[in-house]
Order: structure tokens, then C-alpha cells, then sequence
């Protein structure tokens, strides 16, 4: 199974750019969010419990601890010599900026670290932020900024508590096309209320507004939630493998071919997920988009 057949996948990019695999290693910073320090509200987003998704992150410890634990753990299993360090858990721009810039600095400084990864939210990328991301980029590292936008319909953002609009995530790609960052946005599939149309029209939102990588993930019912507790009582309901499946290769048939795919789906830690199981099973998931573009390719 070759998927970069079909699709502009990141590690492929990465390797051709670098002439060697890259990488990502997962930081956890500490940093909260406006929509969970009080400041836009609280209890955060209804789907989100860090632990779920980045578990190796979450203990306590500085970044340069944190990244040689990680690249240990890489290279046990994958032959990755050169790494970047993705600041993953909670909104990672959302600090003072001298703070922001030595926590940045730490995890530039070791000579296997060739850039960051920046996971944030729209409301939260103040142009001194992107100043300081920019000045990194032109310094050689490689710097992606990551925003979680998960779908482009404001009652959606309203129903998952995300605490930011649409027109929000539409300022920050204005003034990161500015400073010529590039730029990652995550879109969830399975938000309730939402269709597969829909997601298919946040997509194409993204790609009008001139994003330069996708990241797709189903939704994820995780314990500890408020997304969980809705679950239990029969008002969320569950995605489909097919219907997932179905949209992704909708996607990729219609992506524009310098369109960066950082993931096609997530799987997530076992222990915290409810629902659905098939998230579980990441390559089976692979597996089907794979042969379902195989199958749109010979005209079946």
C-alpha cells in the first residue's frame, strides 16, 4: 500500500526536502486556552481531553527533557536521525511572547531539532507571535504553525464549545499568509449536526483561503469529557468508517496537487476512547482509502 500514490502526504515532502525521514516529536508546555482559563470560558472544547491524543506528552518535565525521551522511544522503532519538536497539547501560542520565545529557542537548540510544529487555535496567533515564527523560518528552521479549526460552520464551533468563529480562523490565515508562514489546519469529521457535505464545505473554505497542509481527524468520544457524558446519554451520534472513508478519498480526488496531507486520520490513546471502536484501527482505515482510490483510479 502506497498511498503517496495518491496522496501529497507530509513525510514524503519531508524526506524530499531533507533527503532523509523527519520525524515529529511531541511536546507538552503547559500551556491552557482562552475557552479554559476563564478568559472566553471554561471546561474548554467538549471533545477535548489531551490525554487521549498526546499521552506520552502530558508528564512533567522541560522541553529539552521531554524531546530526548521522545527521540529515545523514535529511534527504538524508526530510522529518523533529524526531528521537529511539535508543541501538540492546548494552545501553544497563547503566552507572553518572551516566554513563548524561550520555550521555542529550548527546543531549536539541539542540533537534531530542524524546526517546530505549533499547534494553536484562530484566536490565539497576535502578529507579534507570528513575527517570531517568521524570524525562525528565515533563520533555515523548518516552522509549521497548526491550527485547529474543525469546521467551518459556526453553530458547530458553538456546539463544541470551541469559543471562536469561523471569521476568527479567517483573520489568522490572512496575517499568517503575511508573514509567509506556512500553515497546517485541522478539520474533524463527525462534529454532531454535521454531514459529510459539510465537512466537504469546510474543506473547500480552507482550500480557498490558500492553506498550504490539511490534517483530518474523526471525531473521538474520550473519557473525561463533555462530548462523553452527551455520548452516554444517546445524543451524539457515532460516525461511520464508510462515511469517513467516503469523504477522505472525496478530498484527496479533489485536492490540489500541492496540497500537503499532515494526516489522513488519528487514532488516538485506547484507553481513554468510547467510541466509535473503529478509530482503533488505524491501517485498516488507511487500508480502505487506499483501496477505494485504487478502485476510483481503474474507473470502478
Amino acid at each position: 500500500m502506497d498511498l503517496t500514490r495518491y496522496v501529497n502526504t507530509f513525510g514524503n515532502y519531508l524526506r524530499q526536502k531533507y533527503g532523509e525521514p523527519i520525524h515529529k516529536l511531541s511536546v507538552n508546555a503547559d500551556f491552557t486556552c482562552p475557552n479554559r482559563d476563564g478568559t472566553k470560558g471554561i471546561g474548554g472544547c467538549s471533545f477535548c481531553n489531551n490525554n487521549s491524543f498526546s499521552p506520552a506528552s502530558t508528564k512533567a518535565g522541560s522541553v529539552t527533557a521531554q524531546l530526548n525521551a521522545a527521540r529515545t522511544r523514535v529511534e527504538q522503532v524508526r530510522k529518523a536521525r533529524r526531528f521537529i519538536a511539535y508543541f501538540q497539547s492546548y494552545s501553544n501560542t497563547y503566552g507572553e511572547i518572551e516566554r513563548l520565545k524561550a520555550l521555542y529557542d529550548e527546543a531549536l537548540a539541539a542540533d537534531e531539532i530542524i524546526g517546530l510544529a505549533i499547534g494553536t487555535r484562530p484566536d490565539c496567533v497576535p502578529d507579534p507571535v507570528l513575527a517570531l515564527l517568521a524570524d525562525y523560518q528565515q533563520q533555515g528552521h523548518e516552522i509549521w504553525l497548526e491550527l485547529g479549526l474543525q469546521s467551518s460552520f459556526d453553530t458547530s464551533l458553538e456546539r463544541i464549545n470551541r469559543g471562536h468563529t469561523f471569521a476568527d480562523y479567517e483573520d489568522a490565515v490572512q496575517r499568517v499568509h503575511h508573514y509567509g508562514l506556512n500553515l497546517c489546519t485541522h478539520l474533524i469529521m463527525g462534529i454532531p449536526g454535521e454531514t459529510a457535505k459539510d465537512t466537504l464545505t469546510s474543506y473547500q473554505r480552507v482550500l480557498d483561503l490558500g492553506v498550504k497542509a490539511i490534517k483530518i481527524h474523526p471525531l473521538h468520544i474520550v473519557k473525561g469529557t463533555q462530548l462523553a457524558r452527551e455520548w452516554k446519554q444517546g445524543l451524539v451520534p457515532e460516525l461511520s468508517m464508510n462515511d469517513y472513508v467516503n469523504t477522505v478519498v472525496e478530498i484527496i480526488k479533489t485536492a490540489p496537487k500541492e496540497l500537503l496531507f499532515h494526516r489522513l486520520t488519528g487514532s488516538g490513546a485506547h484507553q481513554y476512547l468510547l467510541a466509535p471502536d473503529w478509530v482503533k484501527h488505524k491501517w485498516d482505515i488507511l487500508g480502505g482509502i487506499y483501496e477505494r482510490l485504487e478502485k476510483k483510479d481503474s474507473g470502478h
